[in-house]
């Protein structure tokens, strides 16, 4: 074999290697892209996921403070539903109030 021949073997064997590195880094790119692909739809189904199990607490949780809101309304009104009204007290405070314009004494204190 003449210098020739093994210089053109040796050129179509770095030729085949680079097709081969070629093919490899082609290959490896695929693979990383379907993996990239997968990745993404598996976090969107657990983001997804996630996002409902959020909302799903969120709607309970305002309902739940809704209910809570209504029952502790209601059970102020009762209350000043029960307190009893000295009408008399008030109109003669107003009165002195409006109309004489002195100040209020407190309870029990005779002017």
């Amino acid at each position: 074999m003449d210098e020739h021949e093994v210089l053109q073997q040796l050129l179509n064997l770095e030729s085949k290697a680079a097709d081969l590195v070629n093919d490899a880094q082609a290959e490896a790119d695929r693979r990383i892209a379907e993996g990239e692909k997968q990745n993404r739809a598996h976090y969107d189904e657990v983001y997804s996921a996630e996002v409902e199990g959020l909302e799903a607490s969120y709607i309970q949780n305002i309902a739940r403070v809704k209910q809570d809101y209504s029952t502790q309304l209601e059970k102020y009104l009762e209350s000043l539903k029960a307190i009893p009204l000295d009408r008399d007290s008030f109109a003669s405070l107003a009165e002195r109030l409006l109309f004489t314009g002195k100040t209020a004494q407190p309870a029990g204190n005779a002017e």
